[in-house]
């Protein structure tokens, strides 16, 4: 049974931070892409950051050198760090694994967590 689990959401101030966490169980990611999507009311769903099998990185522009995106191997866990925070921040956040980067086909949801910056 798959299962990315999210945790780490909640409320910021703008310019604060929040570290969200997504473990994997019931498959070996290693070879997934992995990487985080959010979804802010009325707007479309947006790809965030993602990592790679290679441990590649990219991110979307709206958040490149406020955002990082990095992975435990050993715990099957993916992280990603929000720093220096602004409303515009304020979603539904997914992570998902996908067979290859960009994360136009995923395969596997979290359950989502949402992040409110006011």
């Amino acid at each position: 049974h798959v299962q990315l689990v999210e945790s780490g959401g909640g409320s910021a101030q703008a310019g604060g931070s929040l570290r969200l966490s997504c473990t994997v169980s019931g498959f070996d990611y290693s070879r997934s892409c992995m990487g985080w999507l959010r979804q802010a009311p009325g707007k479309e769903r947006e790809a965030v950051a993602t990592i790679d099998s290679d441990g590649g990185t990219s991110y979307a522009d709206s958040v490149k050198g406020r955002f990082t995106i990095s992975q435990d191997k050993a715990k099957s866990t993916v992280y990603l760090e929000m720093d220096n925070l602004n409303p515009e921040d304020t979603a539904m956040y997914y992570c998902a694994a996908a067979p290859f980067c960009p994360l136009d086909n995923v395969q596997f949801w979290g359950q989502a967590t949402q992040v409110t910056v006011s």
